[in-house]
């Protein structure tokens, strides 16, 4: 038996999907129960977050091979939200065969700034490690402020956002450790350029974690790709766009 926790709603083209860092499936259910009108929607936990148990090293390899292990279909398309979009490159590139298409939502093959390349700054990351360490709760609660920055109706969506995020305990120390060091240190640029399927990016505008000027950069990695920016939408789409998010991700019908 998989120590993969898995959610599944509904028939049609599988749709595997990935939460981000401290996260887990819950927080997008009801958005997954939209989609499932006519797709299967495939809701994983990643290991350590949420339902799922916890893995000896929290490191990319490992995931991939955990959360790959645990879908039950030969092929299905794959949506990675933040953290889970920087999973989801490298399970693409690992199984080129089974991924059909990649939808990097809010995410970003190299999470932090660089020169020449949009992100968040690395001192961010850096003062969530330290803070962890003295007290994960105040840690994830302003993580989830930041997830709504700047979003006109900010109050109403980090409501919803924590009631979702508190269905289950927050994930193994182990695991946000390991999380935000991928986040920090994860560079799959060379993977995503490399990839031969059809990519989709989707972003916010109002994005404080992955700027919008991400989408530009990711052109220039994939020449191919299909960018969609959702006018007033911030790390949240799928929270507070969620009607605009479902007319894009079923239009592939």
């Amino acid at each position: 038996m998989s120590s993969i926790h898995c959610e599944i709603y509904g028939q049609g083209r599988p749709l595997v999907m990935l939460h981000g860092w401290a996260m887990h499936s819950g927080i997008w259910r009801e958005f997954a129960r939209q989609l499932a009108e006519r797709r299967q929607v495939i809701c994983l936990d990643l290991p350590g977050h949420g339902r799922s148990a916890p893995i000896a090293n929290f490191e990319m390899p490992a995931i991939v091979e955990a959360l790959l292990a645990a879908i039950p279909l030969p092929s299905f398309d794959l949506l990675g939200w933040s953290l889970g979009a920087t999973v989801a490159i490298d399970m693409a590139a690992v199984c080129p065969d089974r991924v059909r298409c990649l939808t990097l939502l809010a995410g970003n093959p190299r999470f932090v700034r660089e020169p020449g390349w949009p992100g968040v700054k690395p001192e961010v990351l850096d003062s969530f490690a330290e803070l962890l360490g003295n007290d994960a709760k105040q840690t994830l609660q302003r993580f989830l402020g930041l997830q709504v920055q700047g979003l006109p109706h900010a109050k109403a969506v980090l409501q919803q956002l924590k009631q979702s995020v508190a269905e289950c305990d927050a994930p193994d120390f182990a695991a946000l450790q390991g999380g935000l060091r991928i986040l920090k240190l994860h560079d799959a640029r060379d993977k995503l350029a490399a990839l031969k399927l059809p990519i989709r990016v989707i972003q916010g505008d109002k994005d404080t974690l992955v700027p919008v000027a991400t989408a530009a950069a990711l052109r220039y990695l994939q020449p191919a790709l299909q960018i969609q920016v959702l006018s007033g939408a911030g790390h949240t789409p799928f929270l507070s766009h969620p009607q605009a998010l479902v007319d894009i991700l079923l239009g592939d019908g």
